[in-house]
């Protein structure tokens, strides 16, 4: 019988966690090698990719490995270009707004300092890093003249590097992406096409890299993300979900037919997906213990920072471990960063963003705040974590 995600999960409960930044490749490594391919120097090609003349990302949002073997039947194209081929890991957190900042720039959190989808910021609050507006509650206030992201991520994109470097750099995304605060701290360097629906998607695609049909080197990096979507509502593995990764899969194969030859097609997530069942949700809002002596609650549901209040982060830290248990790895920032959570390095001015405690869910459990964001806390499907079904992500490279 095959096991679903959340039996898999409860299986690996016992694991230690999949750390990013291990024996096999991450996240970090696909854009340079992909831009190594291309001919850019200063790039390692860990992907050991070969030269090419252009190419395209497509990251698809909340493709586990795991699902996607899980669901084969769903899609024939990725399923025979994953045949044979081992994944990659996400980096943590896995979630989306680490996870592109992780593609733009070609390093883990550590380095370019979006640590997750909220997390501390100067002054006290919490920026929301999707939509850089304040996070949890209340009016949404818009941060970026406050919180400036080009300051916020300060070093030099891959995607600037490249363009740089004579290379074309397009960016197929959703056109309410345009101008954001994410878009302009991790993909900065390559010129926008806004999208609106999977043809046009395909077809700015197609376009961008029409230029690589003529000698001319052009990376195109595309996003894709009603599959997250459908898993946040519905869980993995339902039929909305299965019917949009079909709908994925023939976005792929389109995209793979129609690039000119010597071109590049690699198919990507940015992390996998945990569908949690309402009873293994905790509720932060309404348990009064582990609100104790804590200043800000960040994060995701399944990758919580715990800002603590000063000289309450040895008290919290016990009682956050009594109430959960073994649900989850509770470790102190300290922990964490030496443990290579954040990969090899973490910047000085990065450490403060990260919570004083980490909880990274390690079975089918979440921290949820019904008060503070009842909509995210009514979600099924939840990812952040350090397991494999959040980890492991397509790293699926279609050569025209």
């Amino acid at each position: 019988m095959t096991m679903g995600p959340a039996r898999r999960v409860e299986a690996s409960a016992r694991a230690t966690p999949l750390l990013p930044h291990g024996q096999r490749a991450s996240l970090a490594d696909v854009v340079p090698s992909l831009l190594a391919g291309l001919g850019v120097a200063g790039f390692a090609n860990a992907l050991q990719l070969t030269p090419t003349h252009g190419a395209c990302l497509l990251l698809v949002d909340g493709l586990g490995w795991l699902a996607l073997q899980e669901h084969s039947a769903d899609a024939p194209f990725l399923s025979s270009l994953a045949a044979g081929q081992e994944p990659i890991t996400a980096g943590f957190p896995a979630t989306t707004a680490a996870g592109v900042a992780t593609i733009g720039t070609g390093m883990p959190a550590g380095q370019h300092g979006i640590v997750g989808f909220s997390f501390a910021v100067p002054e006290g609050g919490l920026i929301n890093a999707l939509s850089w507006h304040t996070h949890g509650g209340g009016h949404r206030v818009d941060l970026r003249e406050r919180f400036v992201p080009e300051e916020i991520q300060p070093r030099p994109t891959a995607l600037e590097r490249a363009a740089a470097a004579g290379v074309q750099v397009i960016l197929a995304v959703p056109e309410v992406h345009r101008g954001s605060g994410l878009n302009r701290a991790a993909l900065r360097g390559g010129e926008m096409k806004g999208v609106h629906a999977l043809g046009d998607l395909a077809g700015n695609v197609l376009v961008a890299l029409s230029a690589a049909s003529g000698g001319a080197r052009a990376f195109c990096y595309a996003y894709h993300g009603d599959l997250d979507l459908l898993g946040h509502v519905y869980g993995v593995g339902s039929l909305p979900w299965r019917l949009q990764l079909g709908h994925v899969d023939r976005l792929a194969a389109s995209i793979a037919d129609g690039l000119p030859r010597g071109v590049r097609l690699v198919v990507i997530a940015d992390h996998g997906m945990v569908t949690v069942p309402e009873e293994s949700r905790l509720d932060f809002d309404t348990e009064p213990a582990l609100q104790a002596g804590v200043r800000l609650l960040g994060g995701d549901a399944r990758a919580r920072y715990v800002y603590t209040e000063p000289g309450a982060a040895n008290d919290v830290l016990a009682t956050w471990r009594d109430v959960i248990g073994d649900r989850a790895w509770i470790l102190t920032r300290d922990e964490a960063i030496a443990a290579g959570w954040f990969g090899p390095l973490v910047e000085n001015h990065i450490r403060d963003r990260i919570g004083n405690i980490i909880v990274a869910a390690r079975t089918e459990f979440a921290v949820i705040r019904s008060q503070a964001t009842p909509k995210l806390s009514g979600l099924i499907g939840h990812h952040g974590s350090l397991t494999p079904d959040e980890q492991l992500i397509p790293a699926l490279v279609h050569d025209s």
